[in-house]
């Protein structure tokens, strides 16, 4: 029987340890991993290469992380990928600008590896839920 295919995850974070960090807890739950160091290679990477799930970090300079989102979530060739956002804030308005921007969750830095683990979890399920068997 053949094993199922591991989930592609693109990670997105313009300082490379924290890109490195997310890389390798993502790893380590069995995902493969496809690496952005900003807004635009982002896009493109999403078009392209058709991930499962983007882990996508806030601040970045030039297109933020609510840009990025945005886009991704009014483009149909992208509209139905999951996205985590991370950051290091931890404001209510922040919270809730993620999530009306499109994200579908959103983990706070530090990352908690237990947490990750969880919130790809669920989003991955959600989306094998809605896309079908074939996912």
């Amino acid at each position: 029987m053949d094993s199922p295919v591991p989930a592609r995850i693109l990670v997105v974070d313009d300082e490379e340890h924290e890109r490195k960090l997310l890389e390798d807890l993502a790893k380590e739950e069995g995902y493969l991993t496809i690496s952005a160091t900003n807004g635009k290679e982002a896009l493109a990477l999403a078009v392209t290469e058709q991930p499962n799930l983007i882990l996508l970090d806030l601040m970045m300079p030039g297109m933020d992380g609510f840009e990025v989102t945005r886009w991704l979530k009014n483009n149909p060739a992208t509209h139905g990928i999951p996205i985590i956002m991370a950051t290091a804030l931890e404001d209510v308005a922040s919270h809730e600008g993620m999530l009306a921007s499109g994200a579908d969750e959103f983990i706070n830095k530090p990352v908690d590896r237990w947490e990750l683990s969880l919130r790809i979890s669920k989003a991955l399920k959600s989306f094998r839920s809605a896309a079908g068997p074939e996912v």
